[in-house]
């Protein structure tokens, strides 16, 4: 089935997402939420949400570097539709990967329902005619949100999930946008940290308890978890963090 955004339909206003996602939420399928904390193997850790201020971001020599040796890969940017192509990619995806993930595109994105709700694009990168990664953001009046990356997994070596982070900047720069949200890291857990890999130093973290943005560093990201432990975690699960 191909589902995709319709302007006949109801979306959510841009500047209504762009509000949202400065307040901490983010896109889960068809709705959207925000946490601060997430369990992983038996613990529960806390999670710290990011945003990327787009007039600070410069390319360091390792970004350049990728940018440079990836330019062989065609990229287009569309329309969000779902299509057979991205759901078999997507599979062959999961199976090489060591980490849970929904089963398909559709669950990530819709979860079941007809109609798109969010103004969502899609960032192709093919090896000629071939496929061989797919990003997945969301559009709002002033931000953009990174949703879903995924590659052929015989491309491994190229980092394409990197790759497609640094095009998603790059797009919303160009569009002279204001931010770029990636997601959230998890403190203490660092297989989220690759969202600061286009440009730690222009990167801000969000204090959930203080409502507000702060330059990122590992030291707030310290300082937050243990207000967040301290003050918002219940009795009942504090062994666990």
């Amino acid at each position: 089935m191909a589902v995709s955004s319709s302007s006949a339909l109801p979306l959510i206003r841009g500047d209504a997402l762009d509000f949202y996602l400065a307040q901490g939420y983010y896109r889960m399928q068809q709705d959207l939420f925000t946490c601060q904390f997430v369990p992983f193997e038996g613990r529960i850790y806390t999670a710290h949400w990011l945003r990327l201020d787009l007039a600070r971001v410069a390319w360091g020599t390792e970004q350049r570097r990728l940018l440079r040796r990836n330019a062989r890969f065609a990229a287009t940017v569309r329309p969000f539709r779902l299509t057979p192509e991205y759901e078999e990619l997507y599979a062959r995806y999961r199976q090489a990967i060591t980490f849970d993930a929904a089963p398909t595109v559709e669950d990530v994105l819709l979860g079941g329902e007809a109609h798109n709700v969010f103004n969502t694009n899609i960032i192709e990168l093919r090896d000629d005619d071939r496929l061989v990664a797919v990003g997945i953001f969301d559009h709002g009046d002033r931000a953009l949100a990174g949703i879903l990356n995924f590659y052929d997994p015989t491309y491994h070596k190229f980092s394409l999930g990197k790759y497609l982070l640094l095009l998603k900047t790059d797009y919303a720069r160009r569009l002279q946008l204001d931010y770029y949200y990636p997601g959230y890291v998890v403190h203490a857990y660092p297989k989220f940290d690759y969202k600061l890999f286009a440009c730690a130093a222009a990167t801000e973290v969000f204090d959930s308890i203080n409502g507000q943005w702060q330059p990122f560093s590992w030291q707030v990201i310290d300082a937050n978890s243990a207000e967040l432990v301290a003050k918002w975690l219940p009795e009942d699960l504090a062994g666990l963090a």
